[in-house]
């Protein structure tokens, strides 16, 4: 039974779309550092594909979660399914700290003013007998 207040099952799935989102991007954002700032120097100075091997497969698996739940997220906060916003925050798990970046902008200018909306609307009463 849900208290007053609380948010309703469309809310639950958007902080949840959110939540994911945040984990994934940087997630991701962090993995492709490594890749790019640790892995791929040791692999062209040192011979050492260890790092480029596993963190880069890593990164791969991860991005196509990414791209999954950026996607649901975009759809949540309803964010135009072609649009430049959109196209950026999927492109943004290729570019090292641009999730980041990504993450605080799609912050503040989509997920702050749906969480809003989302938490103003009424939530519908329970139903008796439960």
């Amino acid at each position: 039974m849900e208290r007053e207040g609380e948010v309703g099952g469309a809310g639950r799935q958007l902080a949840l779309a959110v939540r994911a989102y945040r984990a994934l991007a940087y997630l991701t954002g962090t993995v492709l550092i490594i890749l790019c700032f640790v892995g791929i120097p040791l692999q062209v100075f040192a011979d050492n594909l260890v790092i480029v091997k596993y963190v880069g497969t890593a990164h791969g698996i991860l991005y196509i979660g990414y791209v999954v739940v950026a996607f649901w997220m975009t759809r949540m906060v309803r964010m135009k399914i072609a649009s430049p916003g959109t196209v950026i925050v999927l492109l943004a798990g290729t570019v090292p700290v641009l999730t980041f970046v990504v993450e605080r902008w799609v912050t503040r200018t989509y997920i702050n003013p749906a969480l809003a909306a989302s938490a103003r609307r009424p939530t519908p009463s329970p139903a008796v007998g439960r």
